[in-house]
């Protein structure tokens, strides 16, 4: 029985067009920029890619390693996915809309 479903399985996947590698598995998400990040980068949002089952704090270490002065927002930056705040550690999904929220003053 387990050859007959190994069989059907391996005859689904060479139809699919594409080899089944770790690339097919990533994510793009898109990241909201506001004030310190804005700045730094130079605009209101940008995409990155990141393997599957990555957590959202991802997203604040790749941009501090790309711009090393933006760690010192690093502990006070708070994160949201989808218009809701979550923990650092929150497993991103593809086509999340992701936003990362230093403190702001104004008035």
């Amino acid at each position: 029985m387990s050859r007959i479903v190994d069989s059907l399985c391996e005859h689904a996947y060479s139809n699919l067009n594409f080899p089944m590698t770790s690339s097919n598995l990533d994510i793009t998400v898109t990241i909201k920029l506001f004030a310190v990040y804005q700045e730094a980068l130079g605009m209101t949002e940008v995409s990155y890619q990141f393997p599957a089952n990555t957590p959202v704090k991802a997203v604040l270490d790749r941009l501090t390693q790309d711009r090393p002065h933006l760690a010192q927002w690093r502990e006070v930056t708070r994160f949201g996915i989808n218009l809701e705040f979550v923990d650092a550690d929150r497993i991103m999904l593809d086509r999340d809309e992701v936003v990362l929220i230093p403190p702001v003053s104004g008035g």
